[in-house]
């Protein structure tokens, strides 16, 4: 039967990773002031706790990817305070690098190597010994279901099979918190469900993730927790049903007029709903009864060309919390 690689027990405290104020900055300024310094992230607190996974969701550029790469111990930080396992990055650097994982969203595989080559090679980068590094290799191929392709070369692979190689080679040194970054990115929904299969199996071992991604439904299915980041700051924090709960309506009525005649028809349904998002090829209708909406839009002789009722999602939250999707 196939099970997680169990995480040792710890003696830090519950919160494994707090921030207060966290800052980064980008340039220098001169002596009179001037420059071209970029404040990336602009003093935000983050708490996530053992065993949850935490999402950080947020359009491109709301400072999502530098607040990464700093709990990474990759990137300084600018301003505020950081902790890792109780424990200074500036510091401590090495130790936390070596207790937490990382899967780039991008597979930065060796397609020199086979599958077990891979493994190998990078848990020698930790300095584990030998056979310790042979033991989790089979381990880790057989939670990531690519036992059958140990000698296989990675350009032979799927994609879907690289991104659990990827997954497995950040699981090497057993890490107490493993990072994801777009964990699922260009993957089929049946690859999809096999990898959210393995980080839900990693999260009961008491692993605790933390991860960004633009798949809404990945976010609601595996998110204890999120923040919601515009422009540095984070905007809302919450369960995914609490965040939507609280910015949007039960049901979203979706009516598609002919190019370019959905602005020109918002002001004619704009009463019949609590709220009108106006997009380029849709409007989208806030409401607790979206069939009944659709009926009124209908009996005031307007004539979509598509309609669909559907349940509030976390991309209603970002249209609600930052004007975008998370595309933009």
């Amino acid at each position: 039967m196939t099970s997680a690689p169990v995480v040792p027990a710890s003696s830090d405290p519950p919160s494994m990773i707090s921030a207060r104020g966290l800052r980064k900055s980008f340039g220098q300024r001169g002596k009179k002031g001037q420059g071209t310094e970029f404040e990336a992230v602009r003093g935000i607190d983050v708490d996530v706790q053992r065993g949850v996974a935490f999402g950080f969701l947020g359009p491109n550029g709301a400072g999502k990817s530098s607040t990464m790469r700093m709990i990474c111990c990759v990137s300084p930080v600018s301003g505020g305070d950081l902790r890792i396992f109780g424990l200074d990055p500036a510091t401590h650097g090495p130790e936390i690098r070596a207790r937490i994982g990382v899967c780039p969203q991008e597979d930065t595989l060796d397609t020199e190597l086979n599958v077990w080559e891979n493994l190998y090679v990078y848990g020698r980068y930790f300095g584990l010994p030998r056979d310790v590094v042979k033991g989790r290799i089979d381990e880790l191929l057989d939670f990531v279901q690519l036992t059958d392709k140990a000698r296989a070369k990675v350009d032979d692979l799927s994609g879907g099979m690289k991104r659990r190689l990827t997954i497995a080679r950040s699981l090497i040194n057993k890490p107490e918190i493993l990072i994801l970054d777009e964990p699922t990115t260009g993957l089929d929904p049946q690859a999809r469900h096999v990898i959210w299969d393995r980080l839900f199996r990693l999260k009961q071992q008491g692993v605790t993730l933390v991860l960004t991604t633009h798949y809404m439904d990945e976010a609601e299915q595996l998110a204890d927790r999120l923040v919601v980041m515009d422009k540095g700051v984070i905007v809302a924090e919450g369960s995914p049903r609490e965040l939507i709960e609280r910015y949007s309506t039960r049901e979203v009525a979706e009516i598609r007029f002919g190019v370019g005649q959905n602005e020109a028809a918002a002001p004619q349904v704009s009463d019949l709903a609590d709220r009108v998002e106006v997009l380029p090829d849709r409007l989208l209708l806030y409401t607790e009864d979206g069939e009944r909406a659709l009926q009124e839009v209908l009996g005031r002789g307007l004539r979509p060309e598509t309609t669909l009722v559907r349940r509030a999602t976390l991309e209603d939250v970002f249209l609600r919390l930052t004007g975008r999707t998370l595309a933009d």
